[in-house]
């Protein structure tokens, strides 16, 4: 008993395990990877996707009142998405008077242009 021998299979290593199984490894933290998930979960919705869409076209920040009829869902759920979408670092609020504006951070603008850049882009 002891050592195996190599078949010669150049995808094996002497200690028998190809070099196609070995442990997949990231230079992300846990941190990091759990803020990565929220953000891209952030987006995964349709109302919270095109309202951040709406937050980074509009000039000085977008009123919270403003994206209901643009998006055609309820308050609440405009309130909804604005929370999660801030919750996740992609936009920003500021307050005047009674009504909240919202910007969306260098983050989303960066995100958004990605996706962008990307659409065309074929896996040939």
């Amino acid at each position: 008993m002891g050592e195996q021998k190599s078949n010669g299979d150049p995808t094996q290593s002497s200690s028998q395990q190809p070099s196609c199984c070995r442990d997949a490894v990231h230079s992300l933290t846990e941190q990091e990877l759990a803020a990565d998930i929220q953000t891209l979960a952030a987006i995964g919705n349709e109302t919270r996707y095109e309202a951040l869409r709406l937050i980074a076209a509009a000039d000085n920040g977008a009123c919270g009142c403003e994206l209901e009829p643009a998006l055609g869902v309820s308050q609440g759920a405009v309130s909804q998405a604005l929370s999660r979408l801030y919750a996740a670092g992609l936009v920003t609020r500021r307050k005047d008077g009674r009504w909240r504006y919202y910007s969306a951070t260098a983050r989303a603008e960066r995100l958004l242009d990605v996706l962008d850049e990307t659409r065309t882009i074929t896996n040939d």
